[in-house]
């Protein structure tokens, strides 16, 4: 017992050296947080601020520390989160902070690496979470009105905020505590909707934020899009050029913040891929800060996986894969290292950001100078901006010329030395790989249909079929609608070629029908619009024919005004062709049933797993059918994912976790489904005997599926003699930026993750060469020592660096010298 208490208590005391080593590396003595115009102040001082949204819902817990240190070593010095409420408490007064919803080990771990967090409580969220965050029971509360000076509303979110704060402050995280939480947020982007609530929205908003000042956290609440955001509370901005779309702050004494920086465009069922370039971002925030910002957010900087039902309407498992940190956590180049590079750029800039006087300067058509300067002390930093898009420039600028590619910024942080071109990328590029495991070759599947409901089995209780929201209560993405129709032989079709079709107008969001037990076929609507129509041929016989449909959801809105009265399900069932003319089934009266058999008894699970009758799966399976299947852990410590090409859509679980829902058929314009590759936590994987089981809704083959390794050990870079030196070469000493390498000049610099070596050099050009890392090609003009001299320097190692030099590529034998060189390499580390 007293080694046990023992070993309590060094844990214990730990945990209280580990966060007061944190608190005294973000400030030596805890003062709150206050603000002016010019930045928010921490402990007495001032910081620029570079932030990233990482949700702790959408990774696991072993995958935070990765997470977050991988922020802070890209730059960043805050991390922010949003607050799940329906995470939290799923069931009205029964809460769940365990495993990944476990808040508290979240924020405490960013304080640990001695960063601050931004805690944005809503509790609504949006967040392209389902339901946008409000647990599904509030819909069920009597006269209530989400978001709107209501008070049954009321009531509810202001007892979940207090819950929060109250645990924040319990545990001592917020700054004025000594913790790391410098900023919270009450509500989100609520001025899109406040004009349908006319002044029950005024009152609204105005109640929320004082209802959050009275919290007394001490540290500043925020609200984003909100201009009427009362008090001190601040206005702050989201979007993708804050630098030049945002307003300002309502208040003069207010700073300018930017709360989300959209990294991409989040993805939904049916879209193709979406992409943001990193030079546009690197451009939106230079421009920002140069326009006196002082905290900026990527918006996500790691958008993780949507686990399980969490997933708003229609969206994607995958969040916001083509963030820095992509969806398994692996840094996705070049956007992590220039952007990693842009806040080194923008901290050699800091003084004078901070404690200058800006100006801005025309230099001639599209290009202008914004300089920041302390006359006094000598200091100086410059943003020369070209903001034509599509022609470079040469700026003049206190006696010295400045080549500026098409919408770039150049910062100067002493006003004469370039460091860093938003539109010049110096840092490595990488791709992504996804390797079959060979470990997990052969699986052995086996197969369960679901049984098909009728009328038979399940009583008729309705005359109309029940509104889907309501019948589910968002326990299950399924309900049957069931009813029967006696047809006389006199009623069908005398021919062959002509059928009986059956029409079901939806409210959404996908539908499978069956009639006498066959499947006839499926469909949905979109994120755009989420109601359809279903027509189908079908098969009656003379007598009694049983119609059975499975209505689905695909998450529930995250967005807009009056949520609690969105509705889905069928709403207008008839059949068309018959002799008798259109038969009109909306009130025949119909029978419910919430959910899958294989759901009620958990077929996912071990346990379940036995209540449910398997047999070998033999190629092609039927609609609506279990499969399962055991693996062991693939090779490697690479993340891992599983690929479904040949089955439509369902749900995948591993060891009775769901990794969320699939959907290979449907397809984007560029005929490809949205999504291919599935997250699988390392954390779900035992070493052996991992159950995999997966529901397929529309008939498909279970025997192509993978299990792969994914992995980014293709590194490149791609440098021309006009590139600048790695803006790690310089470093501020008092009023002057001075090299901290023997000769400040472009390199190609490339680096291996995880301590992996680079064991092979797949291309070399030192010339003209073109593409992309994954494509490279070679130009007109090359060196024939290429290969030879990057591999003498990189070879065997975990980075190198490589010199864009003539003389070391050429050795006096130029075949094309009036050309600029550029030296592209691709490299694979193992």
């Amino acid at each position: 017992m007293s080694a046990t208490v023992g070993q309590l208590l060094t844990v214990v005391l730990l945990s209280a050296f580990i966060l007061s080593a944190a608190a005294e590396h973000r400030g030596s003595k805890v003062q709150g947080v206050t603000y002016d115009a010019k930045s928010l102040i921490i402990n007495g001082k001032r910081e620029l601020l570079f932030s990233g949204s990482i949700h702790y819902p959408r990774s696991t817990p072993d995958m935070w520390p990765d997470l977050i240190n991988k922020a802070k070593h890209g730059g960043l010095n805050v991390i922010q989160t949003y607050v799940f409420w329906n995470a939290h408490e799923p069931v009205q007064g029964q809460f769940n902070f365990e495993g990944n919803y476990d808040l508290v080990k979240f924020i405490k771990m960013i304080g640990e690496h001695g960063m601050y967090a931004t805690l944005r409580v809503g509790p609504f969220i949006q967040a392209e979470w389902n339901h946008g965050g409000l647990p599904y029971w509030l819909r069920e509360v009597k006269n209530i009105t989400f978001r709107a000076d209501n008070e049954p509303f009321k009531y509810h979110m202001e007892r979940f905020v207090r819950k929060i704060i109250d645990m924040m402050k319990e545990e001592k995280l917020f700054a004025s505590q000594g913790g790391p939480i410098i900023l919270a947020q009450i509500e989100n982007e609520y001025d899109h909707i406040q004009l349908a609530y006319k002044e029950l929205g005024t009152r609204y908003i105005q109640w929320a934020g004082n209802m959050a000042l009275g919290l007394n956290i001490g540290v500043p609440w925020i609200m984003c899009k909100q201009k009427n955001a009362p008090g001190p509370v601040i206005n702050t901005c989201n979007g993708r050029h804050c630098g030049d779309t945002f307003t300002g702050p309502n208040r003069p004494n207010k700073p300018v913040l930017w709360t989300e920086n959209w990294t991409a465009q989040y993805r939904v069922f049916g879209d193709p891929p979406s992409q943001r370039s990193v030079e546009d971002i690197a451009y939106s925030v230079a421009r920002f800060f140069a326009k006196n910002g002082s905290l900026a957010n990527y918006y996500m900087y790691h958008g993780g996986t949507n686990f399980g039902r969490t997933s708003a309407i229609f969206t994607t498992t995958r969040y916001y894969d083509e963030a820095p940190l992509d969806e398994y956590g692996l840094q996705r180049e070049p956007k992590w290292g220039h952007l990693r590079d842009l806040h080194k750029a923008l901290s050699l800039c800091r003084k004078p950001l901070l404690w200058g006087n800006p100006s801005v300067q025309r230099l001639g058509a599209d290009i202008e100078a914004l300089t920041f300067e302390i006359p006094r002390d000598k200091v100086c930093a410059a943003f020369l901006t070209n903001n034509n898009t599509k022609m470079a420039q040469v700026a003049e600028f206190r006696g010295e010329s400045f080549y500026l590619p098409p919408r770039s910024i150049s910062i100067l942080p002493d006003c004469k030395t370039l460091v860093y071109n938003t539109q010049t990328i110096v840092s490595q590029h990488n791709e992504r790989n996804y390797r079959r495991s060979k470990v997990t070759d052969n699986l052995k599947w086996e197969m369960s249909q679901e049984a098909i409901p009728d009328t038979t089995k399940v009583p008729v209780d309705s005359k109309a079929p029940a509104e889907h929201y309501g019948l589910t209560k968002d326990t299950t993405d399924y309900a049957w609608f069931m009813t029967s129709i006696k047809v006389n032989p006199r009623d069908l079709p005398m021919r062959e070629d002509i059928l009986p079709v059956l029409r079901v107008a939806s409210l959404g969001h996908a539908m499978h029908v069956f009639v006498n037990g066959e499947y006839i076929g499926m469909a949905h609507g979109s994120h755009v619009e989420k109601s359809f129509v279903l027509q189908k041929a079908v098969n009656l016989k003379p007598g009694t024919n049983h119609i059975s449909l499975l209505s689905m959801t695909v998450g529930l809105p995250d967005s807009g005004a009056y949520m609690e009265h969105r509705f889905a399900g069928p709403r207008l069932v008839t059949i068309l062709g018959l002799n008798t003319g259109t038969l009109d089934l909306t009130l025949n009266g119909w029978g419910h049933q919430v959910g899958l058999d294989g759901e009620k008894v958990r077929a996912y699970m071990q346990a379940g797993s036995h209540r449910v009758q398997w047999k070998k799966a033999n190629g092609v399976g039927p609609a609506l059918t279990w499969y399962k299947a055991y693996f062991d852990s693939p090779e490697g410590n690479s993340p891992v994912a599983i690929r479904l090409p040949d089955l439509g859509k369902g749900m995948i679980w591993v060891n009775g976790k769901s990794i969320g829902r699939f959907w290979n058929s449907y397809l984007t314009p560029l005929t490809r489904p949205s999504q291919s590759e599935y997250h699988i936590p390392r954390s779900f994987i035992k070493s052996s005997d991992n159950l995999l089981v997966v529901l397929d809704e529309e008939g498909g083959n279970p025997q192509t599926i993978e299990i792969l390794t994914v992995d980014r050990d293709t590194i490149c870079s791609f440098i021309s003699e006009n590139h600048p030196p790695n803006v790690k070469s310089w470093a501020r000493k008092n009023s002057d930026i001075r090299p901290v390498v023997d000769a400040a000049k472009p390199t190609a610099n490339l680096k291996c993750s995880n301590h992996k070596k680079i064991i092979a050099i797949e291309f070399a050009s030192f010339g003209n060469p073109d593409g992309s890392c994954g494509n490279f090609l070679l130009g007109k003009c090359t060196s024939s020592l290429s290969k030879k001299v990057v591999e003498q320097y990189c070879l065997g190692k975990t980075s190198c660096q490589v010199p864009i030099d003539r003389a070391l590529f050429n050795k006096n034998n130029d075949g094309c010298p009036d050309i600029m060189k550029t030296l592209a390499i691709q490299a694979r580390c193992s």
